[in-house]
């Protein structure tokens, strides 16, 4: 991302923000509410045009392509408030994904129920997604993101809500599902045990400006994050 922005109605959201992210790599971005992360992620994933500046997907320029033309160039994302489709089973949820790649009915479905299985909601497939708990939706929405076969996964607080068990689990299948499939990942989250257990680098906005980048080590003991967002975290 190079220098974008993002205006609503006279509130500057994002303001001339630029990070990459290295192929293969766990990235998170973090920041206060209201900092800017998810109009982020909505300008790379499609939702919104930037205002200014300049998105590159795998040397491409993307930015002003549609939702579904960024899922086909291989960008996969979840939402924060996870919406399936309520009356589907939750196999088909994710089958749907996964005929982005396929028009094989049984490929996808196979597809669907590896995914599932990974995911640890396998014996769920058959119930409808209205029915879930919300860490079971979390997980829903993370697999139907999944089956679209991502080269890049943008992940919206997909772990907020858990108990630290199951972000502990959440945290493992993240990093297995980077290490075997090289999927980049880029994560919003404020559950600072996952960004710290996952993300090789951290970007951090505040009024949406980029205040830090750096390894993890470093931008937790960063003056600026410190008292914008940790300080208040920690009291």
């Amino acid at each position: 991302m190079k220098g974008i922005s993002r205006h609503f109605r006279g509130l500057k959201a994002v303001s001339g923000v630029s990070f990459s992210i290295e192929a293969g790599h766990i990235v998170a971005l973090i920041g206060p509410n209201g900092a800017g992360k998810t109009t982020t992620f909505n300008m790379i994933a499609g939702v919104h045009a930037p205002d200014e500046g300049e998105i590159l997907f795998a040397g491409r320029p993307i930015q002003g392509l549609r939702p579904d033309e960024i899922c086909v160039a291989g960008i996969g994302r979840t939402f924060q408030l996870v919406k399936p489709f309520a009356g589907l089973s939750v196999l088909d949820n994710v089958l749907i994904g996964a005929l982005r790649r396929t028009p094989r009915i049984d490929a996808a479905r196979a597809r669907a129920q590896r995914i599932l299985e990974r995911l640890g909601i396998a014996e769920k497939r058959d119930w409808p997604a209205s029915s879930l708990t919300l860490p079971d939706r979390k997980r829903l929405e993370v697999a139907r993101a999944l089956a679209t076969e991502p080269r890049l996964l943008l992940l919206d607080e997909v772990m907020a809500g858990l108990r630290p068990t199951e972000t502990d689990r959440m945290v493992e299948v993240f990093r297995d599902i980077n290490r075997e499939t090289g999927i980049t990942i880029l994560l919003i989250e404020h559950v600072m045990r996952a960004v710290m257990a996952l993300s090789r680098e951290i970007h951090v906005l505040h009024h949406g400006e980029l205040i830090a980048s750096g390894a993890p080590d470093e931008v937790v003991r960063d003056p600026a994050v410190l008292e914008c967002y940790l300080g208040e975290a920690a009291a």
